[in-house]
């Protein structure tokens, strides 16, 4: 037992110390890499230039992890694991495409054939959701969630922190999920999760408001990805693998990703509402609209911090009745998403911009 909570603890920190580092000596010796468009204000809400470097420091922890995790757990043949070799393919993937639109802004037609390709990946590596019965639907359904959350994602990152708290809740969720589903057992599942979550720690110490590098493309789509693959592993399917309702599943995961998905829905929502693209980026996000409302940037942070954390613990609280046999719970308290939902859509009607 005290065996297990030190590798809790080590992985945690292994990943919050390669963070902080690594970020570190970016800012140092790289302060003009990663900047481009220095003067596009139309799109990003700082009018600062500064290095989108982060997604570095939350790769580089991940690959730490895994050098670490396979010196130190090596009789389980890690690499063998289908679904494990699965998510490094496709989080390798995602991360080099940020990486190269990060330096020169790639065409959006490529970055989506990049995400399909990802979902691709994850799905025939053995990780994927199942909701019908029916490998059509669910191979569709497993492709546009790996999409809709790799682009959710990148669009949050308008302000300073946001990305990076809204994807530690969510990622926080998955790793207790994933330890109440294995009988409190150390997986590589969720000692890769503790690394990232000690990574984002370390992130957002150079991220929040005002904040001294940009997590970049090369961040948001590796964290798009690696949120994606995790709660299809561990939440999307909670309601099959407890044989309870197959939309259970669902409607956890609902509740985990409420701010990236309230965010998104109501910038989709408002965009299509006056005849204009929702993929071209804009200042019209829920983040932007409480701006708007008075808040400044630190304020929105809380509040968004608040969200996340409000949604990761009813979500803990319905994978704990899930685990008990309850599907109603879950149900209950997805009234959350609304709640949020209703709030922050209704601000950005009241403050256009």
């Amino acid at each position: 037992m005290y065996q297990d909570f030190f590798y809790l603890f080590a992985f945690l920190l292994l990943g919050t110390v390669i963070s902080l580092l690594t970020n570190g000596l970016l800012l140092k010796y790289s302060r003009n890499l990663g900047i481009r468009n220095k003067n596009d204000i139309t799109v990003r809400w700082s009018n600062e230039s500064k290095p989108s470097l982060g997604g570095v420091s939350l790769f580089t922890a991940f690959f730490f992890g895994i050098v670490v995790f396979s010196i130190l757990f090596d009789q389980e043949n890690n690499f063998q694991n289908k679904q494990f070799v699965g998510l490094i393919s496709a989080a390798t993937l995602a991360f080099v495409m940020g990486l190269s639109d990060d330096a020169f802004n790639t065409k959006p037609i490529l970055k989506l054939l990049v995400q399909i390709g990802c979902g691709l990946i994850l799905y025939y590596t053995g990780t994927s959701i199942h909701l019908s019965g029916n490998e059509i639907f669910d191979f569709s359904l497993s492709i546009l969630w790996v999409v809709g959350i790799m682009n959710s994602l990148n669009m949050l990152d308008n302000m300073d922190g946001i990305t990076g708290v809204t994807t530690l809740f969510i990622l926080i969720a998955c790793f207790i999920s994933s330890f109440i589903l294995s009988d409190f057992q150390l997986t590589i599942w969720t000692l890769t999760l503790l690394v990232q979550i000690g990574a984002l720690i370390g992130f957002l110490r150079y991220n929040i408001h005002p904040s001294k590098l940009f997590m970049g493309d090369s961040g948001s789509q590796f964290l798009g990805l690696f949120a994606a693959f995790f709660a299809m592993h561990d939440l999307w399917n909670i309601g099959v693998n407890t044989r309870l309702n197959v939309f259970t599943g669902g409607i956890v995961v609902l509740i985990a990703f409420t701010p990236a998905i309230v965010d998104t829905l109501t910038v989709v929502i408002n965009r299509l509402k006056k005849g204009q693209s929702p993929m071209v980026g804009g200042k019209d996000h829920t983040t932007h609209h409480l701006v708007y409302k008075g808040f400044n940037d630190k304020q929105v942070w809380y509040i968004f911090t608040a969200i996340g954390f409000f949604a990761a613990l009813f979500t803990l609280v319905s994978i704990y009745f899930v685990k008990k046999g309850n599907p109603w719970i879950p149900l209950a308290l997805s009234s959350y998403f609304l709640l949020v939902f209703i709030f922050l859509y209704r601000n950005t009607l009241k403050h256009k911009k």
